[in-house]
């Protein structure tokens, strides 16, 4: 789909995982699943970029977006310029054999861009990728790996969503969500916490002060302490204070989709008015 009027430039960055409080919520994984779908749909219809770090992993999140795409790319609304970008951190894809990245590669480049980085989040060709023998990263290369993806990420997306995400057994210096959305902090994007799916969205939700705390909050994990200095003002997000309230606890993913959609349009409107007064 070509890009609209209303596009908020650079590509938005989706960050969705598995949540623990999903049972307490009533809510399951296919919630969570079916909310990250609604997600990618409503973006893709609106014209917007769609960024996303892949994991590679058999019926994962990824995976189920990439299967949005296919699917939406025969959409009467498509028209054939959908640009979304899946980044491949250092140690994931070096784990992949050379035969197993080809397959991938070849099943997943005719829906994304597919972009490889090395430990550094430096650019690397496929071919060189290929070249590199598989085997398992150590507890740094996972670390610095991610964080460099991460921040690569950040240098080509303008705003980031985030909803579910653990909080323990992840690879890197703090849960995967967590790393993301400090980083849109610390770059002022706009950030957009669903945490009507519970998880580390909901943690940094309730440690900036959109949430109360409830039966399932939890104390202390790694880098959670970073987000005391912020407050809801530092999202950017083009959301009022009750909205951005709304968004954080809304378990109704519509009511979300919609919430972030009228943001996002706030701030191109802003941004288009801001541009035409200079000229």
């Amino acid at each position: 789909m070509a890009a609209s009027d209303t596009e908020i430039p650079g590509a938005v960055g989706v960050s969705v995982s598995e949540s623990p409080d999903l049972r307490v919520l009533g809510l399951s994984d296919g919630h969570l699943r079916d909310a990250m779908a609604e997600i990618a749909l409503h973006l893709l219809a609106s014209g917007r970029s769609i960024a996303y770090d892949g994991d590679l992993r058999d019926n994962g999140f990824n995976e189920l977006l990439h299967e949005l795409i296919c699917r939406y790319k025969d959409h009467p609304r498509h028209s054939g310029t959908i640009v979304v970008t899946d980044y491949l951190a250092w140690p994931v894809h070096i784990r992949m054999s050379p035969n197993a990245l080809a397959t991938f590669a070849a099943e997943h480049e005719a829906a994304v861009r597919l972009v490889f980085l090395a430990r550094d989040g430096a650019r690397l060709a496929k071919e060189q990728c290929l070249k590199l023998p598989a085997r398992e990263p150590d507890a740094d290369e996972w670390a610095d790996g991610l964080t460099a993806m991460r921040t690569f990420m950040r240098s080509e997306t303008r705003a980031r969503i985030v909803l579910g995400g653990r909080v323990d057994s992840y690879k890197g210096v703090m849960p995967g969500i967590a790393e993301e959305a400090r980083l849109s902090l610390q770059a002022r994007h706009p950030l957009y916490l669903i945490g009507g799916f519970g998880g580390c969205a909901r943690d940094i939700a309730e440690t900036i002060g959109l949430c109360d705390r409830w039966a399932g909050s939890r104390g202390e994990w790694a880098g959670r302490k970073h987000f005391s200095i912020y407050a809801p003002d530092d999202l950017h997000n083009g959301l009022t204070g009750e909205e951005n309230l709304e968004l954080a606890r809304t378990p109704h993913i519509e009511k979300a989709v919609a919430l972030v959609l009228r943001g996002l349009r706030r701030i191109n409107s802003k941004e288009i008015s801001g541009s035409q007064s200079i000229h």
